[in-house]
């Protein structure tokens, strides 16, 4: 009888390990992003641009088809660029791909280094938007004319 009464303690004492272990199951866990795919109608050159201006690095790509470039976001995911749109498409500014950076200052000389345009959220050319925040934002499209947004996000 008392190993049976000590068994039963046992139990009782294991129960909320068991709720406890439940809660961290696999299943219960949010999605996290994977990667983010953008159609792109040349891909060297949306490739060059990706690479130049963000600094992304390449990752291996398993397809070898010759219709992609995957680049690593770190934590955040992938992001792959793949060929095959048959025309440039306009994009609402809504739709965009944002990117944080240490210095939006020194990205900005990049950009015009590189002239690339930008403009603020209103639209104004080569000016910045402030948020209610404080962060710093601009708007620029990529070859294709996706609209990227770049902040100095604290």
């Amino acid at each position: 009888m008392r190993t049976f009464l000590k068994f039963i303690l046992i139990i009782i004492a294991l129960n909320p390990i068991q709720k406890i272990m439940a809660q961290t199951d696999k299943s219960q866990m949010p999605a996290v992003l994977n990667h983010i795919a953008v159609y792109v109608t040349e891909l060297k050159i949306a490739t060059d641009f990706y690479e130049s201006v963000f600094n992304l690095p390449q990752i291996p790509e398993p397809f070898h088809d010759g219709r992609h470039t995957w680049f690593s976001l770190g934590s955040a995911g992938h992001l792959h660029l793949i060929q095959g749109a048959k025309t440039k498409e306009i994009h609402d500014k809504n739709e965009h791909l944002c990117f944080s950076v240490p210095s939006i200052e020194a990205f900005i000389s990049k950009l015009k280094s590189k002239n690339i345009g930008f403009e603020s959220w209103a639209g104004t050319q080569g000016e910045f938007t402030l948020r209610v925040d404080g962060v710093k934002q601009i708007y620029f499209k990529d070859p294709d004319g996706h609209w990227l947004e770049v902040n100095d996000d604290k």
